[in-house]
């Protein structure tokens, strides 16, 4: 990385810096080809690699694909159309986070700790939940919890799944799950017998902590979460679409691979049985003040990722012809999801059609200190919103805790 390059482009552009999009193929699902991505490049890494259904949104979090996975896979790069230079965001942080980010956020943090993605698949993932820092220790990840939002600008076309299995019904038991797994060579384990499917509704959204079962439906989602990539695969059979038996053991330690017993404990119990599942974790949007107060001054702000320590996510909304100075107190990450302006000094729009390797207007990270000074956003239609999806880290002050 060029150091002059970051801080250039800090001076330059007021501390908020571009970044390209960052791509990531999944093998085990089919792309529901809603994220602007050209439809020719959708297998641009290749057939084996799987087709491209997920966006990583400032990301510093290599992807965990297994063999073929590119050196700089799910890494965000910032970029300089003037120039035409680039370099890895990850980088840009390990040697100037205290610019970027804070020194207390380095010291207590290390870097930038939150993944935020866009998946678009055109039918359900596997029912799976991601394991505790606890449980990933012997591996040396960390542990992942995560939020979905389901931006409404990117739903316009549901697919065949809008709904999703959550948790396990109450009363079923580790031996119920035991005896899935033993099922799994023989075709459908029937995991999903033991769940609860709900409807997804554009707008809205859920917070999924560790040890929590889910298959995630059709709906293109924003999916704050933390820098974590590991994932335990409890479902055998998706449509027709075999799940390989590996996938269920690769981020277990290497001594309970085969011990189905312990694979249980890493289901949070309690947590999904709950007969309250819904109002435990279901996270419809919070105005973040009064509703007509926003109104009178030109937009709507709601959060639509909260109640975690890891990170938070709100929807921004300019409204047509409006400027507004939005002033947060930590650094993040944001994309345009509709509508064009200025962002600060620099042009956004959101695009229509992407090449795989093209370069966008529609994402940005912004450094701690220009957050806190303000970034003033201009909608510069006089018909269409302008609507931008802000991911925090942990340790926002102002993200609920609760919510009713």
């Amino acid at each position: 990385m060029s150091p002059s390059l970051v801080k250039r482009l800090l001076n330059r552009d007021g501390g908020v810096l571009r970044l390209a999009p960052a791509w990531v193929p999944r093998t085990f699902t089919t792309p529901g080809g809603r994220l602007k991505l050209d439809r020719r490049d959708l297998y641009a890494f290749g057939l084996e690699r799987g087709g491209i259904c997920e966006r990583w949104l400032a990301s510093t979090t290599k992807a965990d694909n297994g063999p073929g996975t590119t050196p700089d896979e799910g890494l965000s790069y910032i970029i300089d159309f003037e120039s035409g230079e680039r370099c890895l965001l990850r980088d840009a942080i390990a040697e100037a986070g205290d610019q970027l980010l804070g020194a207390d956020v380095m010291s207590t943090n290390g870097g930038w700790q939150v993944l935020c993605k866009f998946y678009d698949t055109a039918g359900p993932l596997p029912h799976h939940l991601h394991p505790s820092d606890e449980q990933m220790a012997p591996l040396g990840k960390q542990g992942k919890p995560e939020a979905y939002y389901f931006p409404p600008q990117l739903n316009t076309i549901l697919h065949s799944a809008p709904y999703a299995s959550f948790g396990l019904n109450p009363g079923t038991t580790k031996e119920d799950v035991i005896r899935c797994l033993e099922r799994w060579h023989e075709g459908d384990n029937g995991i999903l017998n033991l769940s609860r499917a709900y409807k997804l509704e554009p707008g809205t959204g859920w917070n999924i902590p560790p040890g929590i079962l889910h298959a995630p439906g059709s709906l293109v989602t924003y999916e704050p979460q933390r820098a974590s990539d590991v994932n335990v695969i409890f479902q055998s059979l998706v449509g027709d679409r075999p799940i390989p038996w590996d996938w269920l053991t690769k981020d277990v330690a290497p001594e309970k691979r085969d011990n189905l017993e312990a694979i249980v404990e890493l289901i949070d119990w309690e947590a999904n049985t709950a007969p309250d599942f819904k109002e435990r974790h279901f996270t419809p949007p919070i105005p973040v003040k009064d509703e007509e107060a926003m109104q009178e001054e030109g937009y709507r702000e709601v959060w639509i990722a909260y109640n975690s320590p890891y990170f938070s996510a709100k929807e921004l909304t300019v409204f047509p012809g409006r400027t507004v100075t939005t002033v947060e107190p930590e650094a993040y990450g944001v994309i345009a999801v509709q509508g064009y302006g200025r962002f600060g000094r620099l042009a956004v729009s959101t695009p229509t059609v992407i090449r795989f390797g093209q370069w966008t207007e529609d994402e940005f990270f912004v450094t701690r200190e220009a957050a806190r000074a303000g970034v003033t956003i201009t909608n510069l239609s006089q018909t269409e919103p302008l609507v931008l999806l802000k991911h925090f880290g942990p340790g926002n002050p102002e993200a609920p805790v609760e919510a009713n």
